[in-house]
């Protein structure tokens, strides 16, 4: 197999339909067990909240679980939503993972609050979520981590233990050209959420890299995308059991949240015309296929978009079937003999 980017694991925790919360983080787990088996760089999960099919509401403990029962693979948050939290809440939580796993922790940080106006003004408690706040946020953020804050700064004289000292690698994530510009004028790692922000990635993978300047942190542009990917032995069944993702995906926009259907609901459900429509807008940049197709996809993406890196989440009802899927690319791109490559120096 010809050389390829390196390949990491988005996760969200999905809950299936006929299981529990404590089944699906147990399934996170063990993917990632797998996924480190099976050569994947890095595996994130994301923060989410007021959602019944996904239980990654609290990244830093569901990392320090993942972390404890890996060795090698990278470990972190994608991403910690900054507005719903104290800055310095997450300066200790990442610099205690850190501490436990030195060199294996990464925290992306998003300015968007990951969820709806109430759940989000409920996580901050009245704390601002204006976009014009989020510089002071981050920067408060990092002086945490590096014992930077100005003098004048009113925190200064906070000892943030055990986060001093012990600064994760620092990404920034976006969907949008905010992400991308900030990302680029600070210097850091730019994860792009493509599987929920197609139209956006072409213009954000530009204006990231005009925008870049070298820090203490990334001499480099280092772009990453990520991409909701399904594999499975057939384009037949790969599509099938996707249809788990477009229901839920039809329920979450109707107003009707819920736990992951099983394919066999998706296939009997009556999707009208005007549903079917509206999920060929969503799922248009999923890569559902067997192998050859979901290499070829995979291919396309990175050439088109210049990505660094590509980071796959792929979300089913059956656990089995998550875990194949993941073998399936695993094997197609020979991960466990092909070197580390192109990361970025943080």
């Amino acid at each position: 197999m010809t050389d390829f980017v390196p390949l990491s694991v988005l996760d969200v925790a999905p809950v299936p339909e006929g299981s529990s919360v404590g089944d699906a983080l147990r399934n996170s787990i063990d993917l990632a067990q797998h996924a480190e088996r099976w050569g994947f760089r890095r595996y994130w999960v994301a923060e989410h909240h007021n959602m019944p099919g996904i239980a990654s509401s609290s990244p830093p403990v569901l990392i320090s679980h993942i972390a404890a029962a890996t060795s090698t693979i990278r470990v972190g948050a994608g991403g910690v939503m900054l507005p719903n939290h104290a800055p310095l809440a997450v300066a200790e939580q990442f610099g205690m993972l850190e501490a436990f796993h030195p060199g294996r922790i990464d925290l992306a940080i998003g300015r968007a609050p990951g969820t709806d106006a109430i759940t989000a003004s409920a996580l901050r408690r009245g704390g601002s979520l204006a976009a014009e706040d989020f510089p002071d946020q981050m920067n408060e953020l990092v002086g945490h981590f590096q014992g930077s804050l100005p003098a004048d700064h009113p925190y200064r004289t906070i000892h943030a233990t055990p986060a001093l000292g012990n600064m994760p690698a620092l990404w920034m994530l976006g969907s949008s050209d905010f992400g991308a510009q900030a990302a680029g004028l600070w210097g850091l790692p730019y994860a792009f959420a493509h599987h929920f922000s197609p139209n956006n990635t072409m213009a954000a993978a530009r204006i990231y890299r005009e925008s870049f300047e070298p820090s203490a942190l990334l001499d480099h542009p280092y772009l990453m995308i990520a991409v909701s990917v399904l594999c499975a032995p057939t384009d037949e069944e790969a599509d099938y059991l996707a249809g788990s993702g477009r229901l839920s995906f039809l329920r979450l926009r109707t107003g009707r949240p819920g736990r992951v259907p099983s394919p066999a609901d998706a296939a009997a459900y009556p999707f009208t015309p005007g549903e079917l429509a509206a999920i060929r807008g969503w799922t248009g940049s999923h890569i559902v296929g067997n192998p050859a197709t979901v290499e070829a996809g995979l291919r396309e993406l990175q050439s088109r978009t210049g990505a660094d890196e590509l980071m796959i989440t792929s979300s089913t009802w059956a656990h089995a079937d998550r875990l194949r899927s993941y073998e399936l690319i695993a094997e197609m791109f020979e991960l466990t003999s092909s070197p580390a490559s192109r990361q970025p120096s943080s």
